[in-house]
């Protein structure tokens, strides 16, 4: 009876090991992803009115609210500076997907998110100065941040939000400003 004893222990032993390396070999859940609703917390941030200058934002990156008259072109563009908030809050109004990631991003990272983006109709991105995680996606009314590219959680956000729920979804995204800096354009 005592032989059979290490024969189960070492079973055992192999069943958890066995059940180690599946786990490490499939792929890991989105843990670092936040996804805020602000059309439930703070819909009346979420105004849509053409005004000039400035407007200081009370989320930041911003989600929506008052903006400039001038969209951001958001054809699949890569801007590789700042842009301007108000361009991009007009972008999100359109139902575009406003891809922002913190400067010093590893190129790697960058790179991945731009593929993402390049070429494709409602998806704009461009480095953002100042923001509190690696990568943040913003569509109109909601924002996932995240500190890793390879997150399927941005996916999933550019699938649930890109041309749909925002005030004028459809609207062109050919034709805006192409410029960088932040400071909005008047024309």
């Amino acid at each position: 009876m005592r032989v059979g004893m290490p024969v189960v222990v070492i079973a055992a032993l192999l069943g958890l090991t066995a059940g180690c390396a599946a786990a490490e070999d499939s792929p890991a859940p989105s843990s670092v992803a936040t996804i805020t609703d602000f059309t439930k917390t703070h819909p009346d941030w979420l105004t849509a009115d053409h005004v000039k200058g400035k407007i200081s934002y009370p989320m930041s990156p911003p989600v929506g609210g008052d903006h400039n008259r001038y969209w951001q072109n958001c054809m699949g563009d890569v801007y590789p500076e700042a842009i301007a908030n108000e361009h991009a809050v007009h972008s999100l109004e359109h139902g575009a997907v406003w891809v922002t990631y913190r400067p010093g991003l590893d190129e790697a990272e960058v790179k991945t998110l731009a593929d993402r983006v390049d070429g494709r109709q409602y998806l704009f991105m461009s480095p953002y100065p100042g923001l509190k995680t690696e990568i943040s996606l913003q569509a109109w009314g909601f924002q996932l941040t995240t500190d890793s590219a390879s997150d399927p959680a941005i996916d999933a956000f550019i699938r649930d939000h890109r041309g749909k729920g925002a005030p004028e979804p459809g609207a062109p995204c050919s034709g805006g400003v192409t410029d960088t800096g932040t400071t909005p354009f008047e024309g």
